[in-house]
């Protein structure tokens, strides 16, 4: 089923990552845009109200049909939690209850966890901060796929299997890539959720933990939502590594879709990133961007100059070699 893509290798760069000079040039000509860091007050209650939406799902789809209750989580369960990873995204960050209070923001991720169905808050913090710091950094940036990964998955068919078992890959990249200790918090994470889908089966059954988890694993594959994974960091024009979307998705994912400010200013929460955007037009507006994630989605899958290798990637000190 088609070509396959015509990229044999990452598109190797021996520059720093672009955003940290980029915030000292956004800044010194805007400093107002430091009014915009800080803590989100509504960000807790937003989260707060989705997981006991789901809750609610939970009790509402117990006696469901099979084929029905895997509709609803496509359709409407895993948005919600497709959502919940991006606040949880925003909550690595401290933007929650702000960085003096940073074990709060970690045990409000574990929360935010809840109706995800598997432990993800904690490892996703971990390895996050990596990404800021290492952007494409080899052996350090486990957004990267792996060369197995793309050589693999290089034509059509493939690369629509490979998005459609992103959250594996997300799951087990990061084992191979950069392995890092498990730690107490996310031991706490993972105990944490047990006993809650524990609890969810003895309240109600099997239906609503599959509900959840389904809603989850298949939200995070091939879906509209999904196409930020593609659209935030993959190389649609040579040496641009992050874009922004700027579409009505933004309203149900905390804003991410404002990558490049979000990359220029990670302590700035998801909802006031269009407020950046906004005070400095001229770093943002003439940038190329994405216009839908479904497209993005689309071409990467049809287009031949664009799969799994088409990231940039930069070697640090500290890295690994292979």
């Amino acid at each position: 089923m088609g070509n396959t893509v015509t990229r044999d290798d990452f598109e190797w760069v021996y520059t720093e990552q672009p955003h940290c000079s980029r915030r000292k040039q956004i800044l010194a000509k805007h400093p107002e845009i430091k009014s915009l860091m800080g803590p989100d007050p509504q960000l807790k209650w937003v989260v707060t109200a989705m997981v006991l939406t789901q809750v609610l799902c939970c009790f509402l789809v117990r006696d469901l049909s099979w084929k029905w209750l895997i509709f609803w989580a496509y359709m409407f369960g895993g948005c919600i939690n497709h959502s919940l990873t991006l606040a949880i995204h925003d909550i690595s960050h401290n933007v929650a209850f702000g960085n003096k209070d940073a074990m709060l923001n970690r045990l409000f991720g574990i929360f935010a966890n809840l109706p995800i169905g598997v432990p993800y808050s904690i490892s996703f913090k971990k390895y996050h901060v990596d990404h800021h710091r290492y952007l494409g950094g080899h052996g350090l940036d486990v957004d990267v796929p792996t060369r197995l990964e793309a050589r693999l998955f290089s034509s059509p068919a493939r690369k629509i299997l490979w998005l459609f078992l992103q959250p594996l890959f997300y799951a087990l990249r990061p084992l191979v890539v950069n392995p890092k200790p498990v730690g107490r918090l996310e031991l706490l994470n993972l105990m944490v959720q047990l006993a809650f889908d524990a609890f969810i089966v003895y309240l109600w059954g099997l239906r609503p933990l599959v509900y959840l988890i389904a809603g989850s694993l298949l939200c995070m594959g091939l879906h509209p939502i999904s196409g930020h994974f593609i659209a935030e960091h993959y190389m649609y024009l040579s040496g641009m590594e992050t874009y922004s979307y700027y579409g009505p998705l933004n309203y149900i994912t905390f804003n991410v879709g404002y990558h490049m400010e979000h990359h220029d200013f990670p302590s700035i929460p998801g909802s006031r990133l269009p407020q950046v955007k906004k005070m400095a037009p001229e770093f943002y507006d003439d940038l190329p961007q994405h216009d839908s994630w479904i497209r993005v989605l689309w071409d990467f899958v049809f287009c031949d100059s664009l799969g799994p290798y088409s990231r940039i990637k930069r070697t640090f000190p500290l890295a690994k070699q292979d």
